[in-house]
Parts: C-alpha cells; structure tokens; sequence
C-alpha cells in the first residue's frame, strides 16, 4: 500500500520558506539539511511539508497546490487578513454560495487555497 507522505515545495531559501510555513502552520521544521532540504510538520496536517533548493524558481502557475480548510466558525475575513498580515499575497475569492475559497501566495509566489471546512 502507498500513502501520501510529504508534499515538497521548489524554493531558493527551503530554509526561510519552511520558517514561514512551520509558522502558518503551528509547526516545526523537524529536519533541515543544512538549508538545501527543510520538512514541516504540523499538529493538524496529516503530511509533512518538504522544502528543496532549486536554482531556478518555476515559471508560470502551479500545476499542484495546497487546499486548506478554514477552521468551523472561523471569521473568513479575519482569516484573509491574518494570512496578508503574515506575508501571504491574497489573490482573490472563488467558487460558489455553498463551495468557496480563497487563493492566496506565499512569500516565494507558491499558490495556496484556504476554503470553507469540509
């Protein structure tokens, strides 16, 4: 059986970015090979987040993203505001009445949704 594990991210500075993200997050980086390679993980994320050293950042869009869901209750637009607030670039709200979200970018311009609770 295979089971998802980490999701790993494309960065210049793994180091800087799995700070940020461990920081989002309520995590810790529990390993850092020496700034070329960082792993998150976080109480309330069931995969641990990768950080790699690229030399070049990736152009364009992201073929692969993040979805995360709000907590229930959760004030939307205290959410976006605390996430701008952190260094998140806020791109905008999608979906629909009963499925919406909102896509955001961190600080290295990886695209990211927070949505309502599932």
């Amino acid at each position: 059986m295979i089971r998802l594990g980490m999701v790993t991210v494309d960065t210049a500075d793994p180091r800087t970015l799995a700070s940020w993200w461990a920081s989002r997050l309520g995590g810790e980086i529990v390993h850092d090979a020496d700034g070329w390679f960082c792993i998150v993980r976080a109480p309330e994320v069931p995969v641990a987040l990768g950080f790699q050293k690229v030399a070049e950042p990736t152009r364009g869009k992201n073929r692969m993203h993040l979805d995360l869901d709000r907590e229930a209750g959760a004030d939307r637009d205290a959410v976006v505001a605390e996430w701008v607030a952190a260094g998140a670039a806020h791109l905008g709200r999608r979906g629909e009445e009963d499925f919406s979200w909102d896509t955001f970018a961190d600080p290295d311009g990886n695209e990211f949704c927070i949505g309502d609770p599932h």
